[in-house]
């Protein structure tokens, strides 16, 4: 099983770039990809989950082929949500399974809260639950604890006009910096050239930054759901070597979820691309296929 090349949708929030793969009469699994990359990122756990499933892969705005929108507004992972349900509104997908790594986890949690009748399984991978506001506290006291160091791209990404000036004609060595050292096994070519070419687009740096730019004001609007439960089964798979995303982040999640799993591989932040095979052999055994 491989994704297609990029296709594109018009819909009423904008023009969105998107990859399917799989059965076309199988279960409809959408799955999100994160930061810095697009949704290319599922190109090798592809080849390895079961027959009767449908992949649909959105690039988010910003990022792979879908439009630069001017204004961090468009950014708050609420709105992406948005562009992601009018995607699957335009391709008429009524229910389906839902899977996202990093910032793309993030937008699924942001869909199944807008639409959780819709969303019948979650997969999260390396990124935090959003309700899950005591965890969340205690990732903060211990990054603040010790060293920071880690996290310096944040405040690069975040400060006004930066990105914009520094990254352009700088793409390539940008993003092996992250993809590279934030790996624990190696990252494939083939996606290190695919992310370059799209952070080559126009307007990438400064879209791709407003990803940062929002993330205070999302938080404040997280706080408000740590009553939150999902509904939907769910599971979590985590890279146990991500320097980012730590462990801390998996405390107390399974008071968020009324169903949760959560398995460990030994990879770090892109687990889906370090050890594609092992990431589709937990999905195989938990998605359904038709």
């Amino acid at each position: 099983m491989h994704l297609s090349d990029p296709r594109f949708l018009t819909t009423p929030r904008g023009r969105f770039a998107w990859r399917e793969g799989g059965d076309p009469e199988g279960a409809p699994v959408v799955m999100i990809h994160g930061w810095p990359e697009s949704s290319y990122c599922w190109e090798h756990v592809a080849g390895y989950l079961k027959a009767g499933l449908r992949i649909i892969a959105p690039d988010l705005r910003g990022l792979g082929d879908s439009e630069r929108t001017p204004g961090k507004n468009h950014y708050h992972k609420a709105e992406l949500a948005q562009d992601v349900i009018a995607m699957l509104d335009a391709l008429e997908l009524e229910r389906f399974q839902l899977v996202g790594h990093d910032w793309g986890g993030i937008v699924a949690q942001e869909v199944a809260l807008a639409i959780p009748a819709r969303v019948s399984q979650m997969v999260i991978m390396n990124i935090a639950i959003i309700n899950n506001l005591k965890g969340n506290l205690e990732v903060i006291e211990k990054v603040r604890a010790g060293s920071s160091s880690a996290y310096w791209y944040q405040h690069f990404l975040q400060t006004p006009g930066l990105p914009e000036a520094m990254i352009p004609g700088a793409e390539e060595p940008w993003l092996r910096h992250f993809l590279r050292t934030w790996s624990d096994k190696g990252f494939p070519e083939d996606a290190i050239a695919e992310y370059v070419r799209t952070f080559k687009i126009a307007d990438t740096p400064g879209a791709s930054a407003n990803y940062y730019r929002t993330f205070n004001d999302d938080a404040k609007r997280w706080a408000s759901l740590a009553g939150h439960h999902w509904p939907m089964p769910s599971l979590y798979i985590y890279g146990n070597k991500d320097t980012v995303i730590i462990p801390a982040y998996l405390n107390h999640i399974e008071d968020c979820f009324e169903q949760i799993d959560v398995v460990q591989i030994e990879a770090a932040h892109f687990l889906q691309e370090e050890q594609p095979e092992k990431v589709a052999g937990h999905m195989n055994d938990f998605l359904q296929a038709n």
